[in-house]
């Protein structure tokens, strides 16, 4: 996954004519860390999209203006708008994640 570093970088990457994936997440987070020990088969499965990953406190913005109210959550942004939201509560298993992302690409 490639960092977002700020809002001008999140603001282009969102832009993409393609489906793209934005996991937000933050270094206290004990979920995200959880998250981050079994993402990587999903992230494999899923290759034939972009993925980004957003630390909530350094994007801010970004968090604030999607609406991402716990962490972790996945996103799924196309020509600027948010098409899918993953909330946190709904992340916490491989399974969830990998439900949503089949859903929202009707895989």
């Amino acid at each position: 996954m490639q960092a977002v570093k700020d809002m001008t970088q999140f603001n282009e990457i969102i832009q993409s004519s393609e489906p793209i994936i934005v996991k937000f997440e933050a270094g206290w987070c004990p979920d995200c860390k959880a998250m981050d020990m079994w993402i990587d088969p999903i992230v494999e499965k899923y290759n034939d999209y972009s993925w980004y990953v957003v630390d909530r406190d350094e994007v801010e913005e970004a968090a604030v203006n999607h609406e991402v109210m716990g962490i972790p959550s996945i996103l799924i942004f196309q020509n600027g708008e948010k098409l899918h939201h993953l909330h946190s509560a709904n992340a916490k298993s491989p399974e969830q994640v990998e439900s949503f992302l089949a859903e929202s690409f009707g895989k």
